[in-house]
């Protein structure tokens, strides 16, 4: 990159005695960045009870915030034909003002409820709708402040470099997100930060216009053009693929990191923000001039990390913790790697707004690839693991004279990868040694693969200045384990907008053989046996031992015919319990499940066991239950995870009471509460006291002695509007009243699923 020039017969000069110019541009960019990132986590989250707290509602909102980031970009290079600052600042202002009639913000309803077989166009006018506006003119604010800069501040040093006030940019969007889950989401409302967003808005407004009168006063604008930049030629076509490219990939990436976590744990702001703000950091670091961790050393480790992180993609493990940091850590290194490429291109200051477009661009590229495309190409989560495969493309080329011992590593690498499907498909083939595979060998496979891979590992990192050999092992080492992995994914693989469902299959001697698995990430949401002496018993969370069972039981005594609501229908397994007087119905958000659910090919629950038609109603259930009529129904059973995260508003006050409404007046809804890392159970017992409700609390041990997919460890919380509906549980020794709790409860104003996280940990 070439300096910028000065006008004839001026030096470059710091001008000690103007420090105010330079500063109110840094906190009016500063400024911008927080709230343009603050606003994405709380309309994400003001959206999602509308899509079953789905997390690819926050894949999908990251794309439009992305492309309205982009049209801001566009309009503030288009800006720049305007040769008057006064006429780009009036301009400005006025959009600005504009976009205020938008506040506060609020989710529009003119669309209606979403479509759960098209949701995504739903989501992306609804979001256009509701905030399109003040999103995309905020936005704009970095590259048209930092293009001001430039030419405000063109004799003087800091002129010619207005690229780090996009660090500085970058820097209040880092500390604003960091701020949503530790300090904003915890201590505030959803209205109280609707209402101090517009505060913000408006306090930037002022400073807009206090900049422009500094720069007014100090001469520095008027009617007659600024001096101009010296022009620079074109960016070529080949250098501006190049820009996308390199700007796509770390896009992608941060949406495949933010679907792993937000599926396993929960789909909630403070791990949304996680990723983004370990983007918005490399940004930072990149564009610093002398950064934190200097290139060489990112490409040393992004190595490293990345290799480890691919051969644990395919492969599940209880030690989430571990696995997060290091997708987190490959993530962030892979990200700083390509946006430290991406500044080395910059080019000079004339083509600042185009680069920010091209750069914009990228990310659009990237996240539409990830959120949009790859669901319709790919049945499993393929994109995550292809694009850190990928992204090693962006390491320099050596151009050294290749040496032999480079070639042999490559070529003993190449062969150590194909080493464990081999031996996979020599001892499961028909020479009579798959019994002893699957005795002997089987489950100890994976780890046995990740030790072999040990060998390409470290010839991939030996190679890693050898780009092309470096991406060629990387690829086969996430083939390798992948094909390793499959375990029960290698029966049935489907994917929608609200995950990807898998049918496995399994063997279990004590239920007859051949047991289907419905499984949705790391979860189970079913398991039926296939042998008719046990197809129809109900297994895992529901089977007649767990709560979930207990209490269908209990209340099956108690009426001869109930009417029963099921919020979550996964395998239908609940339909197991269905007598010909009872009436059942599912309250499903993912029409996939429904069908899969239904069909005899893989589950039966619904089509041969359930004695009579069982309905199922799509859609979000808070919106779908609200059509039902109050106080018809004797058992409600709210059981709607994704994976093993949660949709918290189905578990907030308001939820809760509306569940109570659509009861008799003694009929029982059952919370399941089971999760492996978060503590819901004392925010939905907070809310039964806040509402008065009787309630009781179980927490089951799966029994030793039971088939293994017979039963399963299950956390449930029962809820009647009078004592009288738990009048039979109380004498049950298996059933408890927790303590009085002084936990904050969840409405639909307020979730702490930070505070759910830490409590977990300190059990």
């Amino acid at each position: 990159m070439t300096d910028t020039a000065l006008p004839e017969g001026a030096a470059p000069t710091t001008e000690g005695g103007d420090r105010v110019t330079p500063i109110l541009f840094a906190v009016a960019i500063f400024t911008s960045a927080a709230l343009v990132f603050v606003v994405q986590p709380m309309v994400t989250k003001l959206v999602l009870p509308m899509l079953g707290g789905s997390p690819s509602v926050w894949n999908t909102a990251m794309v439009f915030f992305q492309t309205a980031l982009l049209a801001g970009y566009g309009y503030a290079h288009l800006l720049q034909r305007l040769t008057s600052m006064r006429a780009q600042m009036a301009t400005h202002l006025v959009l600005l003002l504009l976009a205020a009639l938008f506040l506060p913000l609020k989710i529009s309803g003119l669309l209606g409820d979403p479509d759960p077989n098209a949701p995504i166009g739903w989501l992306l006018a609804t979001l256009a709708l509701s905030v399109g506006a003040p999103f995309a003119v905020l936005s704009a604010t970095a590259p048209l402040l930092q293009a001001w800069y430039a030419r405000v501040r063109a004799g003087h040093a800091d002129g010619q470099n207005p690229y780090v006030l996009y660090a500085a940019s970058n820097l209040g969007s880092f500390l604003a997100l960091l701020a949503y889950p530790l300090l904003i989401e915890p201590l505030m409302t959803l209205s109280g930060q609707r209402a101090s967003w517009s505060g913000g808005y408006a306090a930037f407004m002022l400073m807009v216009v206090a900049l422009a009168a500094v720069a007014w006063r100090k001469g520095q604008i008027g009617s007659a053009p600024v001096a101009s930049l010296e022009t620079s030629p074109p960016i070529p076509w080949r250098e501006k693929i190049i820009l996308v490219l390199l700007a796509a990939a770390p896009s992608s990436l941060m949406l495949g990191v933010t679907a792993h976590l937000a599926t396993d744990v929960a789909s909630a702001p403070f791990l949304w923000v996680i990723p983004l703000a370990l983007y918005l950091l490399t940004f930072v670091i990149a564009f610093q001039d002398r950064p934190w961790i200097p290139l060489p050393i990112t490409l040393v480790l992004a190595a490293a990390v990345s290799l480890a992180c691919i051969s644990f993609t395919a492969f599940r493990t209880g030690d989430w913790i571990l696995m997060f940091g290091l997708h987190l850590g490959a993530f962030f290194l892979l990200a700083l790697m390509c946006h430290q490429r991406l500044a080395a291109r910059r080019p000079p200051p004339d083509r600042l707004t185009e680069f920010y477009l091209l750069m914009s661009l990228g990310g659009v590229v990237g996240g539409a690839f990830t959120a949009l495309l790859a669901p319709v190409l790919f049945n499993g989560v393929w994109e995550y693991p292809l694009v850190l495969v990928l992204a090693g493309l962006a390491r320099p080329l050596n151009r050294a004279p290749i040496r032999n011992w480079e070639v042999y590593l490559f070529v003993g690498a190449v062969l150590a990868t194909g080493l464990p499907p081999f031996l996979s498909a020599v001892f499961q083939a028909d020479w009579g040694f798959a019994w002893w595979f699957n005795n002997n060998v089987s489950d100890n496979m994976p780890g046995l693969t990740q030790f072999i891979m040990l060998g390409p590992i470290l010839a991939g990192f030996i190679l890693r200045d050898r780009t092309p050999a470096f991406v060629i092992i990387a690829g086969l080492i996430a083939l390798s384990t992948a094909y390793i992995a499959r375990g029960y994914d290698a029966a049935f693989t489907d994917r929608s907008f609200f995950g990807v469902m898998k049918i496995g299959v399994t063997q279990d001697p004590r239920l007859g053989g051949q047991v289907n698995i419905l499984m949705h990430g790391t979860t189970l949401h079913g398991a039926q046996p296939r042998n008719p002496a046990f197809a129809c018993m109900p297994t895992l969370y529901y089977a007649p031992a767990s709560p979930i069972g207990q209490t269908t039981q209990m209340l099956q005594r108690r009426r001869p015919g109930l009417k029963i609501g099921v919020v979550g229908q996964g395998s239908g397994a609940m339909a197991g319990y269905k007598r010909a007087a009872d009436e059942m119905k599912f309250f499903e958000i993912d029409p996939m499940v429904d069908r899969l659910s239904r069909d005899p090919q893989w589950f039966s629950f619904i089509s041969d066991c359930a004695d009579g038609p069982i309905q199922t109603v799509l859609g979000d259930a808070r919106l779908t239950m609200a059509r039902e009529t109050a106080g018809t129904y004797d058992l409600l059973l709210i059981d709607a995870f994704s994976s093993d995260s949660v949709p918290t508003h189905l578990l907030t006050v308001e939820a809760i009471e509306g569940y109570l409404k659509l009861l008799k007046p003694d009929g029982v809804v059952i919370l399941h509460l089971s999760n492996r890392n978060l503590d819901i159970t004392l925010p939905a017992a907070a809310a039964a006291q806040r509402l008065g409700a009787a309630n009781l609390h179980q927490l089951y041990q799966e029994a030793p002695t039971a088939p293994d997919m017979a039963e399963a460890s299950t956390e449930a919380l029962i809820l009647s509007p009078t004592e009288a509906g738990l009048a039979e549980f109380r004498g049950d020794p298996n059933w408890g009243e927790l303590a009085d709790t002084e936990v904050r409860p969840w409405t639909d104003d307020y979730v702490n699923l930070f505070g759910s996280l830490w409590r977990h940990f300190r059990q």
